[in-house]
């Protein structure tokens, strides 16, 4: 099993914090956010490499990070990846990027979990690693935000009683249920392939969840609830919020 880190976005709306700083990078309570990801991953077994997909602007500063940070930790190896866009408006998307290192790396021949790099999770995700160990088709991380309000403002699923998903919905003003998508994905290699036929069909290349749209009505897609406290930093605001939050998830 690999990992790929989706981290190749601009964050602009973090502007002036991410204008020279890549936001997976932006500290959370004392440490990166990409570490918040990392830290709850690096206990899952059999993770053979840690794909970082960035683009020209930032990939300095990721190999800079991955070099101290591979030197604090024995488990996980890394490997950077430039996708050579420089701004906005010649970025490749998160599902075009996934494509590209799938293909220049031939990932494709084993079994993905992709995960965005801004993510902050509580707790470790060693169960997911299990949970996708005994399935034969995809999976995705869902949380539940608890009120159809807050459901709003993300991708939102309804599932069956096997927690397969039956509806998926972007940002809809009637939610169908208070479970939210996050940007944590299982691929069985099987279906890492399929990625090239998305991009092939012409469809949005950006927005992970448009995957998970595509994929569903196609193949079965699991669901695994994430536990502790998830936390998406969108603003200024939100990340002062997840400094107070997380200080007390620090181990």
């Amino acid at each position: 099993m690999n990992v790929l880190i989706l981290a190749a976005g601009y964050a602009t709306r973090l502007y002036p914090l991410t204008l020279n700083q890549p936001k997976p990078l932006l500290p959370v309570a004392g440490k990166p956010m990409m570490e918040w990801v990392l830290d709850n991953m690096a206990p899952i077994d059999g993770i053979e490499k840690v794909y970082v997909v960035t683009n020209a602007k930032f990939a300095a500063h990721f190999q800079a990070w991955a070099e101290g940070y591979a030197r604090g930790q024995s488990r996980l190896q890394f490997e950077i990846v430039n996708d050579g866009t420089t701004g906005d408006a010649d970025k490749l998307g998160a599902i075009g990027d996934m494509n590209l290192v799938i293909q220049r790396f031939g990932l494709d021949q084993s079994d993905l979990v992709v995960v965005a790099g801004d993510n902050l999770f509580s707790q470790s995700l060693e169960d997911f690693g299990r949970f996708c160990r005994t399935l034969s088709g995809p999976a995705i991380g869902v949380y539940d935000v608890g009120t159809l309000e807050e459901a709003k403002k993300y991708g939102v699923v309804a599932v069956d009683e096997s927690g397969v998903i039956t509806q998926f919905v972007e940002k809809p003003a009637d939610p169908p249920s208070t479970l939210i998508s996050i940007a944590l994905y299982f691929y069985p290699k099987a279906v890492v392939r399929r990625i090239a036929e998305y991009i092939a069909e012409g469809n949005n290349p950006d927005q992970p969840g448009r995957l998970v749209q595509w994929l569903f009505p196609r193949v079965p897609v699991k669901t695994w609830r994430v536990p502790g406290t998830w936390f998406d930093v969108g603003s200024k605001e939100t990340l002062e919020e997840a400094n107070q939050l997380f200080m007390k998830f620090r181990r």
